[in-house]
């Protein structure tokens, strides 16, 4: 090892010294190549400015001899380029006095020569020929040369110095390659020594590069499966982020992220579309755009009560109801809130986090929905009192009816007797408008055409509403017809008519429309009473006061009325209901305060056969048959059979469905089966009629009824073959009934 160093050293010292001659030979080499480089760029600078200076010499006596303002111009733009190229030129050759000066003084030259090629351009443009001879002359062309022959010494100059530099660089270049060429000698015969010194490390080395060499593989392998993994989980962090970004933007929920402060830091398009926000706004701004209550949309919710007071205090809840009126006038909304609070590694609250679902479309369907379950609720226990009420109606007018006739000759015992039979037919009337709501009432559905109605009807109410309200109507002329009861459509425009003129008591204007809609089932999904379809549609709009939303809530229950004590009884608009509800309709109330209402019917379609309204029986004789009467309230039953006795018919009665079965069993004789339809005892009469027609094939029946069931009659409309006679009735309807069931 010690000989190795010395070796090494030796070589070392040699290495510097051939180095320091390699290097001065580079140098030597740079400096005749820099040399070089630069009196190629002088003499390419004078070499390219003696073409500028001939351009400019020519074009300048050109335009002396013909005057050409092209010549001019060429003039000027050689003589621009001379002047900088010069300058350029003496900065080239600062370095050596003798060329700097000729260069200088052929720019002076030019100079000289510029300034009179501009004189001579003045006269020839001002047409002084003379002046031009005067100039064209011996000074001009002993200019030329001077600059000339400068320019020749300068490039002479610049070519000596160039073969002086080259001559220097050669001797420098030989001793140094001497040097060199010794150190090179030096250098193999140390080679030799150092080969043999080598060859005995070498293994050692070569053994320690194969340990390296198997360590580093394991090392890249190690490395290659950690990269691996985190390539993996940055691909997989990608793509969860990802997701989660789509996720975000696509929830239908509206989400807002704030910081301590109420400042929105992330929201979602449904936070735009459902709240309304728009970037930059805070928590407080948006409050400040409505007012918000609780679920009952009546309780003011209080500031620390907000959503985002309750998860900024690190309250986390879930489904929190409250409903946002805007400000600007808009729908209010039904909004159900979550919210969560955030937090810091600290544990410190960070912000929050909420989600509002808009409940709007479902708690309005709902409240639809309610409405419609009360209304039936409420119909079926006005047909039940209706019933009731019509058996006692029967007995009343029925035997005011005969104390009217039997007091003709007592007129002040007739008159009060009258006015119990007017009082009965009032009350009769407000049965009638009760089943009309309750849906229990005996249609007569036909074809009907409503434009004619509309008309008909429009020419009675101007009478009736009086010349402080203006009727107009926009009637459909394609309108189809409706399969309805003509005169409940009739008394149901008389209703809304006179509902409309108490709404404008000042005068106003009642507006008839008709036209034929289509009820998609987007329209039945938000209307859950709506079926979807084609329907005829009437609708009656007022310019009066409006109605609020708890006054629409109740609009159609029986007896709700906004008017005075003893100015209505408060089933217009429910007999409407019921009327347009058993026709298998719809009906739709659009009201605003200070806006008006419009109330639509959507009636069925007709069936494509027009049907001529039933003309007025005509009275019938008496009669002789044997009727068996079937009624299970003992004053009504006791009435009929007076009543059929006056009329000459003889009776058979029965309480009730298994009495007059019994009855017939036994083989009681009878002409026609009288019975009421809703009986107790498990027997209604149809059930009675059908066993009876098994024993008795062909016997006739007629029935009777304060209102219609399923037993007869389906959606409001008598099955075919039934005959009803409805509660209460009078004498002459009775007779009619009776006759026209024997001889049918």
């Amino acid at each position: 090892m010690p000989s190795q160093r010395i070796i090494l050293g030796i070589g070392l010292a040699i290495l510097l010294m051939t180095g320091a001659a390699s290097i001065g030979l580079d140098l030597t080499s740079r400096s005749d190549s820099a040399s070089s480089d630069r009196a190629s760029g002088i003499l390419a600078k004078i070499s390219d400015m003696r073409p500028m200076l001939r351009r400019a010499e020519s074009a300048a006596r050109a335009f002396a001899i013909t005057g050409d303002p092209q010549f001019a111009r060429e003039y000027r733009d050689a003589s621009d380029t001379i002047l900088p190229a010069f300058a350029a030129l003496i900065e080239a050759v600062k370095d050596n006095p003798t060329e700097r000066q000729l260069i200088e003084q052929a720019n002076a030259l030019v100079e000289r020569q510029i300034a009179l090629n501009g004189e001579l351009i003045r006269f020839k443009i001002a047409g002084d020929d003379a002046a031009v001879a005067a100039l064209v002359g011996q000074e001009d062309r002993a200019i030329t040369a001077a600059i000339a022959g400068n320019l020749e010494k300068a490039v002479a100059e610049e070519r000596r110095l160039l073969a002086a530099g080259r001559a220097r660089s050669e001797a420098e270049a030989k001793f140094l390659l001497a040097i060199d060429l010794a150190g090179v000698a030096l250098i193999l015969l140390l080679a030799t020594a150092l080969t043999v010194s080598t060859r005995r490390s070498r293994q050692a080395l070569q053994d320690s590069l194969s340990a390296s060499q198997a360590t580093n593989e394991a090392l890249e392998a190690a490395v290659a499966e950690r990269t691996e993994h985190l390539v993996a989980a940055h691909n997989e962090l990608r793509l969860s982020a990802a997701v989660l970004r789509s996720t975000f933007q696509s929830m239908a929920e509206a989400v807002l992220v704030i910081d301590p402060t109420g400042e929105v830091l992330l929201s979602n398009p449904a936070a735009e579309k459902t709240l309304r926000f728009r970037p930059g706004m805070t928590v407080e701004l948006m409050r400040s755009l409505s007012t918000v209550f609780h679920a009952d949309g009546v309780t003011p919710l209080l500031s620390q009560d907000m959503p985002a007071s309750r998860a900024l205090r690190g309250e986390a809840f879930d489904a929190t109801e409250m409903v946002v009126r805007p400000v600007s006038g808009n729908p209010p909304l039904h909004l159900i809130v979550s919210g969560r609070p955030l937090r810091d590694a600290a544990g410190a609250i960070s912000g929050a986090a909420l989600v509002y679902h808009d409940a709007t479309a479902s708690r309005e369907t709902e409240r639809k929905l309610l409405q419609s379950q009360k209304l039936d609720a409420i119909g079926k226990l006005t047909g039940g009192v209706a019933h009731d009420f019509n058996n006692m109606l029967t007995v009343i007018t029925g035997t005011t009816e005969m104390l009217v006739e039997d007091l003709a000759r007592q007129p002040e015992l007739q008159k009060t007797a009258q006015l119990i039979d007017q009082a009965a037919e009032r009350c009769r009337e407000l049965v009638q408008h009760l089943l009309a709501f309750a849906r229990r009432q005996p249609l007569q559905p036909r074809d009907v055409d409503v434009n004619a109605t509309v008309m008909d009807m429009a020419k009675l109410l101007r009478p009736t509403l009086g010349e402080q309200i203006e009727i107009d109507s926009i009637l459909e002329q394609e309108t189809a017809n409706a399969h309805i009861d003509a005169s409940q459509l009739a008394n149901s425009l008389l209703n809304m008519a006179i509902n409309a003129r108490d709404a404008m008591p000042n005068g106003g204007k009642l507006l008839l429309e008709t036209r034929n809609v289509v009820l998609d089932e987007a329209y039945a999904q938000a209307n859950p009473d709506a079926r979807p379809g084609p329907y005829v549609m009437l609708a009656v709009s007022d310019t009066g006061g409006g109605m609020s939303r708890e006054v629409l809530d109740k609009v159609f229950e029986p007896f709700f009325t906004t008017k005075d004590v003893g100015k209505g009884s408060g089933l217009g608009l429910s007999m409407v209901y019921g009327f347009v509800k058993q026709s298998g309709g719809h009906i739709r109330i659009y009201s605003e305060v200070g806006h008006g209402t419009t109330i639509k019917l959507y009636l069925p379609p007709g069936r494509g056969q027009f049907e001529a309204a039933p003309a007025a029986a005509a009275a019938l004789p008496m009669g002789h048959e044997t009727i068996m009467v079937v009624e299970d309230d003992a004053m009504v039953r006791n009435f009929v059979v007076t009543q059929l006795q006056s009329l000459g018919y003889r009776t058979v009665a029965a309480a009730n469905g298994p009495a007059a079965l019994s009855l017939v069993e036994d083989g009681q004789a009878f002409d026609l089966l009288f019975t009421d339809v809703i009986m107790p005892g498990g027997m209604s009469g149809r059930d009675l009629a059908e066993k009876v027609r098994k024993l008795r094939p062909g016997i006739k029946v007629l029935y009777t009824s304060g209102y219609t069931d399923n037993a007869i009659a389906h959606q409001g409309r008598l099955d075919p073959g039934v005959l009803l006679l409805t509660k209460p009735y009078r004498k002459s309807q009775l007779a009619t009934m009776i006759r026209r069931a024997l001889t049918e």
